[in-house]
């Protein structure tokens, strides 16, 4: 069963600490030194994770080795690790991703050690609306989902497989030959060894595909949806429609052709630009950047003008930052707003 998976600073912090931990056993070079000092110095909560991480790390020494580098730390002490109340699942979790990690970075370390389950993951992570946020896999993928966004993630010995239900995702693939990272969005599987790209499921639930390096293969997925996780997708033929750097793809209905299409790289930074928190317009209609910029908040636009509705965009704005927003319309396109209420804006030429 999969576990909901909150997307908090605290577990955030936690990732971190963990890769800390990990440094810490292979030593740390100077600079890593001073920017370990400098991301204690963040917040002292991130001083207090980190010794609690290592502390789960005793046999690793970790501790020992933070008492050389900070004296006040204590030294270790012998026996079962204290359990953390509130914190211990999470921790544990973190944990787990963390020796599929090292594991894979310090292999030698682990030889004949039963860390192979580590490398399951079987969890659910979703935004609200407004929301962007990062998530490290365990076998080194970075993923980040943009605004509204659910995404189950399962990884096996055999698959790692991200079914996107909503929203938009950008994925940094890991490199494993025999485990392809396979991302299934509607009856679309969109697969790749080590490379990265992004889907997004908009409006028309049409699925948009941008490979931002490497290449992916795209395919028809057979199985439903809702066994997705439990069998993932097959190792797509060399065959399968590719895509790549550079270039995109809209998948639709069975009746729509799908051709790839090449993509300026001043294009691609529009479209990540998300993952800034920016929303960066080059012209579109006052009516399709409104559309943008609703995916980002509650707040309902209207537009009252048939004809501001093709009035021409441009300009960088901040995601859900409605009243920027507002502000920006009236000074540079003189455009007039009314509220109503918290949940309603018009808008009407000046």
């Amino acid at each position: 069963m999969s576990n909901i998976h909150k997307l908090q600073t605290l577990e955030q912090r936690y990732d971190q600490a963990s890769q800390w931990i990990a440094k810490l056993d292979r030593g740390l070079s100077a600079k890593e030194i001073q920017a370990l000092h400098q991301w204690l110095a963040d917040t002292g909560d991130n001083r207090q994770v980190l010794f609690k991480m290592a502390e789960i790390w005793d046999k690793m020494d970790a501790l020992s080795r933070l008492s050389e580098l900070f004296p006040s730390t204590p030294k270790p002490e012998h026996g079962t690790p204290r359990p953390y109340l509130a914190v211990a699942a999470s921790v544990l979790l973190v944990f787990a991703s963390l020796c599929a990690w090292v594991g894979t970075t310090f292999p030698e370390k682990f030889a004949g050690r039963q860390y192979l389950l580590a490398t399951v993951v079987d969890r659910l992570y979703e935004t609200a609306i407004g929301e962007h946020s990062s998530i490290h896999l365990p076998d080194g993928s970075q993923l980040v989902l943009n605004t509204n966004s659910r995404v189950k993630v399962n990884y096996t010995d055999h698959h790692r497989v991200l079914v996107l239900e909503r929203g938009e995702i950008h994925v940094e693939v890991a490199h494993d030959n025999a485990r392809p990272l396979s991302v299934i969005a509607g009856d679309k599987v969109v697969q790749a060894v080590g490379t990265a790209f992004n889907v997004e499921i908009n409006s028309d639930q049409h699925i948009e595909l941008v490979v931002t390096d490497g290449k992916v293969l795209v395919a028809v997925h057979q199985i439903p949806g809702k066994n997705a996780l439990e069998f993932g997708p097959d190792i797509l033929p060399p065959s399968s429609m590719a895509v790549s750097k550079g270039e995109q793809l809209v998948l639709g209905g069975e009746e729509e052709e799908e051709e790839v299409e090449k993509i300026k790289p001043e294009e691609i930074q529009v479209k990540l630009s998300w993952r800034e928190g920016n929303l960066v317009f080059r012209g579109e209609s006052l009516e399709d950047a409104v559309a943008e910029i609703s995916r980002y908040t509650q707040v309902e636009f209207v537009i009252l003008d048939e004809n501001l509705k093709k009035m021409r965009i441009a300009g960088l704005f901040k995601a859900g930052d409605v009243k920027g927003l507002l502000l920006a319309l009236r000074k540079n396109f003189n455009i007039s707003y009314q509220r109503i209420g918290e949940s309603k804006v018009l808008l009407s030429a000046q």
